[in-house]
């Protein structure tokens, strides 16, 4: 998307409008002018309920990760290995449903690139797990607590020659590189590029560049599958990008939720400086993607804030500040965080539906809070979704989840500000059961 030459002179909201014309306009051959004007009418849904007005119909957005593929009889391992199963699978599922918004593409993961750079962060079908599970991340202290300090002074440096090569055995030579900083003059060049010479260096990056391949091969195929949904069927991305909360950073992925939790105790001051240090790095991950997308809604999954993984005074001194920066940062960009909040957020309600927040900028996607709370605390502000539970999708029948939808839409959608989703990301649910989500969302989501 190529940004006005005036960018830095707009307003957040001239940019986020700006950001949603472009959207709404993606220049794409569409299949016919029907499915264009079906395409720009589902956009116009998210646009409505973004400034809490009532909609057409309530836009039915589920958050779909392996469903596609099993739905058509196929497994976690096929998915994520062979893209033609992929794209195929995820074509014919969003013709079969017709939702208002692309499943997660970015939760089909791209196995062979995962192969070629021993990726130690996850397990997932054929390493580690069986072929028809998920991804499963493996908890560790990949960051060390004696590291913060040198995360804080130089973040780049820090993923290049310790963290990098602790997740990825592919990149475990970068440790004996300098770093990056150092090719400033003249002196510092030879002894930099010397290092370069080393067989486990030149062996590294022969395989960063089958991991090049591996990347632009899994791209290819995800561009073309949501590509395909979005020209024949005329049903919009969700996501143009995608980043995390500060305290999820460290936690999920870095330190890990032990390693985070008793560095609460032992060195707090540590992982605010670490967290604030992380929030600049947090917004230009989605605003990269955005940009390139040229979709400005950006999915951010919340993990470790959800009530009973930290104490209320924890989540407003410790989770919060940092999280909220990165939302207003995304805000002052023209962007629209899309927040799906997991876990239940009961205890949390009155803090998110923070005045410094403008209104009408983001949407909350909630899982097992409270909707009708939800809806009066944060729904007056912003745009609220969710959050039909799994166990209905995998257990319930069609009758029940006919009559929880009609529920949920009564209490929570009929003044507009509210978008139709699952708790979770669906991996499994019963056909029965998916299909009336499906019908009842139609059914009950009319505003007018």
């Amino acid at each position: 998307m190529n940004l006005p030459g005036n960018w830095n002179d707009l307003t957040p909201d001239q940019r986020l409008q700006f950001r949603l014309d472009a959207w709404q306009g993606i220049p794409i051959e569409f299949s016919s002018l029907e499915v264009a004007q079906a395409y720009r009418n589902r956009v116009q849904l998210y646009r409505d309920v973004l400034d809490l007005e009532k909609p057409a119909t309530v836009p039915i957005a589920p958050w779909i990760g392996l469903l596609p593929f099993r739905y058509f009889g196929h497994t976690a391992k096929q998915a994520y290995y062979d893209y033609e199963v992929f794209k195929d699978d995820w074509f014919r599922f969003h013709e079969a449903t017709m939702p208002d918004g692309i499943g997660l593409t970015l939760g089909i993961v791209p196995g062979k690139l995962f192969d070629v750079l021993d990726y130690k962060l996850y397990d997932w079908p054929g390493h580690g797990t069986p072929d028809d599970t998920c991804y499963q991340y493996s908890e560790q202290e990949w960051m060390k607590g004696d590291e913060y300090q040198a995360l804080i002074q130089d973040p780049g440096t820090y993923w290049q020659r310790t963290y990098l090569p602790r997740v990825f055995g592919a990149m475990e030579p970068f440790a004996m590189l300098p770093p990056w900083t150092d090719l400033v003059e003249i002196p510092f060049t030879a002894p930099f590029f010397a290092g370069f010479s080393a067989p486990p260096v030149k062996e590294m990056l022969q395989k960063l560049m089958d991991a090049g391949d591996a990347a632009m091969e899994w791209l290819q195929a995800a561009m073309a599958a949501d590509g395909r949904v979005m020209a024949t069927l005329g049903i919009p991305q969700t996501a143009g990008g995608a980043t995390k909360a500060p305290y999820d950073i460290l936690g999920d992925t870095m330190r890990g939720t032990r390693g985070l939790m008793l560095d609460k105790f032992r060195r707090p001051e540590s992982i605010v400086a670490a967290m604030e240090r992380l929030v600049p790095q947090a917004v230009d991950w989605a605003l990269r993607s955005c940009d390139m997308t040229g979709n400005p809604m950006v999915f951010i999954p919340i993990h470790k804030g959800a009530d009973g993984f930290m104490s209320d005074a924890d989540f407003r001194e410790l989770y919060w500040p940092t999280f909220k920066a990165v939302l207003l940062g995304l805000i002052e960009q023209g962007l629209v965080p899309w927040v799906f909040v997991e876990g239940s957020y009961n205890e949390r309600l009155e803090v998110i539906a923070d005045d410094d927040i403008p209104a009408h900028r983001m949407i909350w996607m909630f899982d097992a809070t409270d909707m009708e709370r939800a809806k009066a605390v944060v729904g007056s502000r912003q745009c609220i979704g969710g959050n039909v539970p799994a166990a209905l999708f995998a257990m319930g029948t069609p009758e029940e989840m006919d009559a929880y939808v009609k529920d949920l839409l009564g209490n929570t959608a009929q003044d507009g500000g509210f978008i139709l989703s699952s708790g979770i990301v669906l991996d499994e649910a019963d056909p029965a059961a998916y299909q009336a989500f499906i019908d009842a969302g139609r059914k009950y989501g009319a505003t007018g």
